[in-house]
């Protein structure tokens, strides 16, 4: 079979963001959302291999509560997505990428797997990465992109590179969980460690065979819901009752961390999960004082403080290091350096 020229990107939809409550909900998560830009984080995903003669239409993996929504915004950027698959349930990652693997349909076409809600400032820097891992993966390696540290981050899980074996393209030695502070910092001087980004490049065929040997009854679950899914234009809705039998997993514990061809590229791309309140003041632009404002809002003698609404306004005198947001009925308000603790309140306010 000759090797296919494009790549098919696979934009994963399926996150709640619940740590940005309460503009991010599970009926309007945060990759639905303008959070960085006047467009949404899925459509900045979308856009950064749209009009790329590189690059297939993409596979869309999401919520089947959400299918209207995400229609409607790449609509709005003339985006048409290859195939809209909504899983049934969730899963985690690995089972949503064998579904959007089964639906490339070209057992050798490389897939480029990219979360709808991170920050990606310089896109040239990923498609050069890309570029760079493309031979490899054509050779059914695995890779990943590590993204360069400037951070000892504790709350991302790490890579560490070993062996060059291609130009910009490393041999992954291991995998490291979120790490204590003193082994972060030990990383992130030794220069040869890298966060996970999340962000993959491989061969459809190639990940389904490490899913196989790996995780054979999720592979199974996958292909069984494929096989009963329903077609509605290109909606695929997969098969309940087959796709709930296989087990739940993230595709580093159920393939990277465990296959033996697995390769990391290294990029520089100005990458953020924006995972808190506090990562989006850290991304957006600030006035003289510090403030990143969005929405109805008024500010008076305040510094260093991320105030949004979408609704009541929100004044604000004399105060310092706040985040003040408003959607819908309810307001949070945290101390900048402690946004993380949104999740306290998940929890505190499940029924």
């Amino acid at each position: 079979m000759s090797e296919p020229t494009q790549i098919v990107p696979v934009i994963l939809s399926g996150g709640s963001g619940a740590r940005l409550w309460p503009m991010s909900r599970p009926e309007s998560p945060k990759q639905l959302l303008a959070l960085t830009a006047d467009e949404t984080m899925l459509q900045l995903t979308a856009r950064r291999t749209a009009n790329d003669l590189r690059y297939a239409a993409p596979i869309i993996v999401a919520n089947g509560a959400h299918a209207g929504e995400i229609e409607a915004q790449l609509d709005h950027i003339d985006c048409r997505a290859s195939a809209l698959i909504l899983e049934p349930l969730a899963r985690n990652t690995a089972p949503a990428i064998a579904l959007a693997a089964i639906a490339a349909g070209v057992g050798n076409a490389p897939i480029l797997v990219m979360p709808s809600d991170h920050v990606i400032r310089n896109v040239a820097a990923l498609h050069d990465a890309v570029a760079a891992a493309l031979p490899l993966v054509r050779e059914g390696w695995l890779a990943t992109f590590g993204i360069s540290p400037d951070a000892p981050e504790t709350g991302y899980g790490w890579i560490e590179g070993g062996e060059e074996i291609a130009p910009g393209v490393q041999r992954v030695a291991r995998f490291v969980e979120k790490p204590p502070r003193e082994k972060a910092e030990a990383m992130l001087a030794a220069g040869d460690h890298y966060w996970n980004g999340g962000i993959f490049l491989f061969r459809a065929d190639a990940f389904l065979d490490a899913l196989g040997t790996y995780e054979p009854d999720m592979l199974a679950a996958a292909q069984a819901s494929m096989k009963a899914a329903r077609l509605e234009g290109n909606r695929i809705y997969p098969g309940r009752d087959a796709f709930a039998r296989g087990p739940a997993n993230s595709i580093d514990y159920a393939v990277m961390e465990r296959a033996q061809r697995v390769v990391v590229a290294p990029v520089d791309m100005g990458w953020s999960d924006v995972g808190s309140w506090d990562a989006l003041h850290s991304l957006s632009e600030l006035d003289a004082h510090g403030n990143v404002h969005r929405g109805n809002v008024l500010t008076i003698e305040s510094r260093n403080c991320l105030v949004r609404s979408d609704g009541p306004r929100i004044a604000m005198v004399g105060v310092d290091d706040l985040i003040v947001v408003a959607s819908g009925d309810d307001i949070l308000i945290v101390p900048r350096g402690s946004s993380q603790d949104v999740k306290k309140l998940i929890e505190a306010m499940k029924p």
